[in-house]
């Protein structure tokens, strides 16, 4: 069969064929088109060995039992806890990350991220309301509502017709649970300044959503951790797959997209970034994944950021020696004062501990990698990186929060280690559970015996 295709193509004279296998492809009389490669004839039997030499990563790590009402009924009572605190009648939360916490919500959650369609009202106490899903299956949800266009996409250039309707519809709303004349305090999310200005003009009092629910979150339940430790599982699968397939000539870029994989082969969702790096770049930080190929000899550096299943995040990092080669012995001195720094901190943590002091006695590096440190020694972690963000001693001048490490928070131990005369980069993180008496590693994947 032969079929005219749209000039869309950039062929003159396209037809679509059907093969003896039912696969159709589009081309022209030199030319296919394979997915959305364009391709010539004569290099597409090349690109079709490539697709059939490519295997696909089952989902091998098992997937644990998890008590999901518990779960989630856990995590909206921390919430409404914080809002009962803080004397606020009612959250709107828009965040997709707040929306799975509170509710289990996950759909489009990048699309949620950048043109927030969906909402939710969580009051301290009364009848959880979703507006604009379109699923109907959620535990903790009592109603579902349609929205208000609160964004330039759905709602044009001018949302203030809008933004009048969603703060009426907060006025209602605290009628409906029954706090008309009592408590006017909603506490809101990642909106646009005229949903506050509207809602400040009919008599409500905006505050803040984003301090509830990350005190709220804070704290993990025990099915929290089981659903970190089953996320932090698959990285560790991912890992051990990248570490097996690196060798010189493989790019960056090619490594990394090895956990993508693994991660939506076990129902995870996304990377908070691409933080692999080679070689030169692993000095200074923060330099993300890119089609440089990697040499023997070489250092590998890498930071997961991957939002698993359940939608937990596991944050690990390591840094390999890329074979056939000899660690030098710059490389080894850097790789252990990274090391030093996670393990002391580890052993430093403790409930109780307030965030001053872990600054004031924290592992300190010597000078030549005080100017290139990572930007936090340790931070809170749970569905992404999370409250709170310890400092460096270096940070105290420009002001920086106090706060208690308290028992059941999970914590990201950091160090990235690059002198400011160049040379080798190294970034080391570990994840750990506040326990009553110290910390509980989560991370289980090894460090390099070689490099130490």
């Amino acid at each position: 069969m032969q079929v005219r295709i749209s000039p869309t193509f950039r062929l003159n004279t396209g037809w679509l064929s059907t093969g003896s296998t039912g696969t159709r492809h589009f081309g022209d009389d030199n030319h296919l088109i394979l997915g959305n490669s364009f391709q010539t004839k004569r290099t597409f039997p090349r690109c079709l060995e490539g697709i059939k030499a490519m295997s696909i990563i089952r989902a091998s790590v098992p997937r644990p039992e998890i008590d999901k009402e518990r779960l989630q009924r856990y995590r909206l009572e921390r919430i409404q806890q914080q809002l009962r605190d803080r004397d606020v009648a009612f959250c709107v939360l828009v965040n997709p990350v707040s929306l799975r916490y509170a509710i289990e919500c996950r759909e489009y959650q990048g699309f949620q991220g950048h043109i927030p369609s969906m909402y939710a009202f969580v009051p301290a106490q009364g009848p959880v309301v979703l507006h604009g899903a379109t699923q109907r299956h959620y535990l903790m949800v009592d109603d579902y509502r349609a929205q208000e266009r609160l964004n330039v996409f759905e709602g044009g250039l001018d949302l203030t017709d809008h933004a009048r309707l969603f703060a009426d519809s907060l006025n209602a709303f605290i009628d409906e649970i029954g706090l008309a004349g009592e408590n006017r305090r909603v506490a809101i999310e990642m909106l646009n300044p005229s949903v506050t200005q509207a809602v400040l003009q009919v008599g409500l009092e905006a505050v803040d959503a984003e301090p509830i629910i990350e005190k709220a979150k804070s704290i993990k339940s025990p099915e929290e951790i089981a659903c970190m430790r089953h996320s932090i599982a698959v990285a560790e699968f991912g890992i051990a797959h990248m570490q097996e397939l690196l060798e010189p000539g493989i790019r960056e870029t090619e490594l990394w997209s090895v956990m993508h994989q693994v991660n939506m082969a076990h129902d995870g969702d996304w990377f908070d970034g691409r933080m692999l790096c080679s070689g030169p770049r692993t000095n200074p930080w923060l330099q993300e994944a890119s089609d440089r190929v990697i040499e023997a000899g070489d250092f590998v550096a890498f930071d997961t950021d991957m939002i698993g299943p359940f939608g937990y995040c596991a944050d690990i990092s390591r840094t390999w020696l890329c074979g056939p080669a000899e660690p030098s012995e710059e490389q080894r001195r850097v790789y252990s004062q990274a090391h030093q720094e996670v393990m002391y901190n580890i052993d430093l943590v403790k409930p109780g501990m307030t965030f001053l002091e872990f600054t004031e006695k924290a592992f300190r590096q010597p000078e030549e990698f005080v100017g290139r440190r990572y930007p936090c020694p340790a931070h809170g972690i749970g569905m992404s990186d999370e409250y709170p963000k310890l400092h460096y001693p270096q940070d105290v001048a420009r002001g920086i929060y106090d706060g208690v490490i308290e028992e059941n928070m999970t914590l990201c131990m950091e160090s990235y280690c690059g002198s400011e005369r160049g040379g080798p980069g190294v970034k080391l993180e570990q994840m750990v559970l506040v326990t009553a008496d110290g910390c509980e590693l989560l991370t289980n994947y090894p460090f390099e015996k070689a490099l130490l």
